[in-house]
Order: C-alpha cells, then structure tokens, then sequence
C-alpha cells in the first residue's frame, strides 16, 4: 500500500530522528492599543467590536463610501484613498499590501475633530491590522493584503461575510505548510489554534 504522506517533505518523516526537533515562530502583528472609543460603532456594525476588545476583556496574551469605478481595483493607490482615505507612501506600500506601521498610523492618531468619513477610514484600517497581523497573517510579519479591503467597503455587509471559514482555511494551509521541515515560521490565527489546544489538554 503506497504511503499517504510523501516523506520526502513531511516532517514525519523525520520524527524518529533526535535532532528533527525545532519551534515554529509565530508570524503575527498584534494591535496593542484599545481602538479609539469613536471606531466602536463602526467596527461593531462591520462585525470585529467584540475582536478588537477580545485580548483586552479576556486578558489573553496573543504570540466609507462605497468603491466605484475599476481603477479602484486594479490601482492599489486608488483602492486605498478610496476606502482608508489616503494612499501610502512609497516605503509603506507594495503592489499586493500595505505595511502595519501605516495602518496602525492611520487609526492612531486621530484628531479630536475627525469626521464621520475619517472615523469610518480608520475604522478599516483598524480591521485590515486584525484581519492581516492576527486573524489570518500570512507569509509576511509586516504588511497586510490588499484583497481583503474591498470586502471593507460597505461596512454593513461586512458581518454578512464568512470570516471564521475563512480564518480556518488560512489556519489549516498554514499547519500544512509548516509540514515541510523546512518551513520555520507559521501564520495563521494562531490564537485560535492556542485555545483549541488548551481546550484539549
């Protein structure tokens, strides 16, 4: 009977080895500050209020107007003036993402005049950080994708999308990943994963 994992490129094939032991470095971004007061509404109605206060009421250490036009998906520029009501510089973008530093930028410093379009820009902000450096971090520990801000548009929809299904696909790809022993890091909600482990223990 031929083997189901291919041994070639599967940790397994050397957990009999002594020296096959290693730890994987978590790839996540944490938002360290309570979000302003004024973003609760909006990351209420898009879904993520009780995300953004989950480390902070739990205690738990962690390791808009609407897009019109097609430039604003083919431009990251524009897709970004558009819904977070800037664009990024040049050392804080890249084609696909935009750098944490900016986004934690944008929703930290907000004026104590900002109006209703800034508060709702740095509410998206605030939810690109939680989608990109906790939730579903991928393969870079300091940028975000920019597929994920579309779906931000309409803040009111956002709930209506099946982010825990897709917070598992990330995590179940990134746990394949790391089968590789050559892989060192892993993403994904690792958190989530943390808490299913001790559940289980």
């Amino acid at each position: 009977m031929a083997s189901l994992i291919s041994s070639k490129s599967h940790i397994s094939d050397a957990v009999n080895n002594a020296d096959s032991y290693r730890v994987l470095k978590g790839r996540v971004s944490v938002v360290k500050n309570t979000p302003d007061a004024r973003l609760m509404p909006y990351l209420e109605l898009a879904g993520f209020g009780s995300i953004a206060q989950i480390r902070y009421t739990l205690g738990l250490p962690i390791d808009g107007s609407p897009v019109t036009g097609l430039s604003a998906f083919t431009d990251p520029d524009a897709l970004c003036y558009q819904l977070l009501g800037d664009s990024p510089g040049d050392g804080e973008s890249y084609f696909s993402g935009v750098q944490f530093t900016w986004l934690k930028a944008k929703y930290g410093q907000l004026s104590a005049t900002a109006t209703e379009g800034e508060l709702m820009c740095a509410a998206r902000a605030y939810i690109m950080h939680i989608i990109g450096g906790e939730i579903m971090p991928n393969a870079s520990n300091d940028k975000v994708h920019l597929m994920y801000l579309p779906l931000l548009a309409d803040m009111s929809s956002v709930s209506s999308y099946s982010w825990g299904s897709a917070v598992l696909a990330v995590l179940y790809r990134e746990l394949c990943r790391a089968t590789d022993p050559k892989v060192r890091d892993i993403g994904g909600c690792l958190s989530l994963l943390q808490s299913w482990a001790l559940y289980r223990m």
